[in-house]
């Protein structure tokens, strides 16, 4: 029992230290390969998928299709509108498949990585919607018009508009974007975390024989279990982000506040 609760000492959960890797070559690390990976992976999918489109479409046209219906109709037509989703099209379905790809990294053995747990990458993908979607409101509304549009809704009393304009005008340019970036930035990392935690868990358990063997097939099984909801939190996320994406463009270009 002494040599055991000694040994329990010893144990040292994972970190931050986790998601710090050395460069493979140059200052390319591995977070960075997945990233390309997934683009590649995201283009190729795509590219070969509507090569030989048909009327009746086979199942891997079928599920690409049911694929692209998701952030087509449940985003961006449903988020935009009917008159002008079309266009957005490119943009959601791009950061639906991208986030996507780059979350079930996480889950894939070999690479067990989900790249968006990097917080830099959720920066670069909020920064590039939150420019996109100012950018379509300025093209569409004016500058003028665009500022009045975001910061003031219609039919607010004049008493308490000025504290109104302070709120919309920091959501709109400021929570917006970090809400973004932070959503799945904290998901992916602490998905990690406890994914790992399970698995050295186990495998320290039954590094102390005896009876602490007993519990490490539970930690373990409870690793497997743990996998399959960060699967469907990295589909979630990956969801979330392009939705609320489309949410922003929709808000951006409409004719109401």
């Amino acid at each position: 029992m002494v040599e055991h609760a000694l040994a329990a000492e010893e144990f040292t959960p994972p970190g931050v230290g986790l998601f710090n890797y050395p460069p493979i070559f140059g200052d390319v690390t591995k977070p960075m390969v997945l990233v390309v990976l997934s683009a590649i992976i995201v283009i190729a999918v795509f590219t070969l998928g509507t090569r030989k489109l048909s009327i009746v479409p086979g199942r891997a046209q079928f599920a690409l299709e049911s694929f692209y219906n998701i952030p087509r109709n449940t985003m961006a037509r449903d988020q935009i509108g009917s008159a002008e989703f079309r266009k957005y099209i490119p943009l959601i379905l791009g950061l639906f498949s991208f986030i996507l790809v780059n979350n079930l990294f996480g889950i894939i053995p070999f690479l067990q990585f989900p790249t968006m747990s990097r917080i830099g990458f959720p920066i670069a993908l909020a920064i590039f919607v939150y420019c996109f979607y100012h950018y379509a409101g300025f093209k569409k509304h004016g500058f003028a018009g665009y500022i009045k549009h975001a910061a003031l809704p219609p039919g607010v009393p004049v008493f308490i508009a000025p504290l109104i304009v302070v709120i919309e005008l920091l959501q709109k340019f400021l929570v917006q974007p970090l809400s973004l970036a932070l959503r799945v930035f904290a998901a992916m990392f602490a998905g990690h975390l406890i994914l790992a935690l399970t698995a050295v868990g186990a495998e320290f358990l039954l590094s102390l024989g005896g009876a602490m063997v007993i519990p490490a097939p539970v930690v373990f099984v409870a690793g497997i279990a743990f996998t399959f909801l960060e699967a469907l939190v990295q589909v979630i996320q990956a969801f979330v982000f392009a939705l609320l994406a489309a949410v922003f463009v929709g808000a951006a270009i409409a004719e109401e506040h």
